[in-house]
């Protein structure tokens, strides 16, 4: 008997999942998708499966501007486990070292500041970036150790939350790229008893917070009571992300000339820099860029949603 395929739903928007743990992005984001029976979707950076918390999921539309949630700051919340490294610079690694942990609180404080701002990262051989095509991760599972380009990244906040017995809790504001396995594991090395990632949950992506997340249970709670359509309800805006842009409201005429590729001119334009921008109907249609000249070129369009 041949297979009826599955017709999938358009839908457009950000469902903000808390992700659970021992799940991979990729894998929460396909069983949202399921739960939604969504045609397209996206993630906004990847979480490692020992961490939970704040997942941005796109759908339809709005995977068209993931990119700027990519790009975003991030807030996160880890226990530091001092006195052993692993391979992984977190719990599911094998150790690789063992020290005595001889620093109290007022050490890991004093530590702290050397880490606060601008600093460079050797990113780790456990992670997704590729050398030739292959993700790092698989490399290093195959024993294979390679030179990686330090990267600069900017720690905003840097707060010793807790401290007990040889375990620390940190609470960490960065940008986009810092790895908080590195980052744990240089703090361990400057205390001189190494350390890695017990614990790891993100608490804030962009302009997303860990109290605008749904579970992944409450999800299905909702899809087995009503089916897909019952999900809908937890779709945010496509524009939810940029919410902090500046908004631009264009008249019937300047939208029909900017989504069919044209740039336009409006009043209420900043100088320079990315937009929003709403029809005449208070409809979100898309970003778009103000060029030298003051027009409005458009980026990403939507034409309905």
């Amino acid at each position: 008997m041949a297979q009826v395929k599955r017709i999938r739903r358009n839908v457009s928007g950000i469902i903000l999942l808390d992700k659970p743990l021992g799940f991979t992005s990729n894998a929460a984001l396909q069983k949202v998708r399921w739960l939604l029976n969504a045609e397209k979707a996206g993630h906004t950076g990847s979480l490692d499966p020992l961490a939970t918390g704040v997942l941005p999921l796109c759908f339809g539309e709005a995977t068209k501007f993931s990119q700027y949630l990519l790009d975003s700051d991030k807030g996160y919340e880890t226990l530091a486990q001092l006195g052993k490294t692993t391979t992984t610079a977190d719990a599911e690694g094998e150790v690789l070292q063992e020290r005595p942990v001889t620093v109290g609180r007022t050490d890991v404080e004093a530590a702290l500041p050397k880490f606060r701002g601008q600093i460079s990262q050797i990113p780790p051989m456990y992670s997704a970036l590729k050398r030739d095509g292959q993700p790092l991760y698989k490399l290093a599972r195959a024993g294979e150790v390679v030179e990686r380009e330090p990267r600069s990244v900017t720690i905003a906040r840097l707060e010793l939350l807790a401290f007990e017995g040889d375990t620390a809790r940190l609470a960490v504001d960065c940008s986009k790229g810092t790895y908080i396995r590195t980052l744990v594991e240089d703090i361990g090395e400057q205390l001189g008893c190494g350390a890695y990632v017990a614990e790891l949950r993100r608490t804030q992506a962009g302009p997303f917070t860990l109290a605008q997340t749904v579970t992944l249970e409450e999800l299905e709670a909702v899809h087995a009571e009503g089916g897909n359509e019952a999900v809908d309800r937890f779709l945010m805006p496509s524009d939810s992300g940029l919410l902090d842009w500046p908004l631009l409201h264009f008249s019937e005429a300047s939208a029909f000339y900017w989504l069919n590729g044209q740039p336009v001119r409006a009043p209420d334009a900043p100088k320079f820099g990315m937009v929003r921008v709403q029809d005449h109907n208070g409809r979100f249609i898309g970003i778009g860029e103000v060029s030298e000249d003051g027009r409005i070129a458009p980026r990403r369009l939507i034409r309905s949603e």
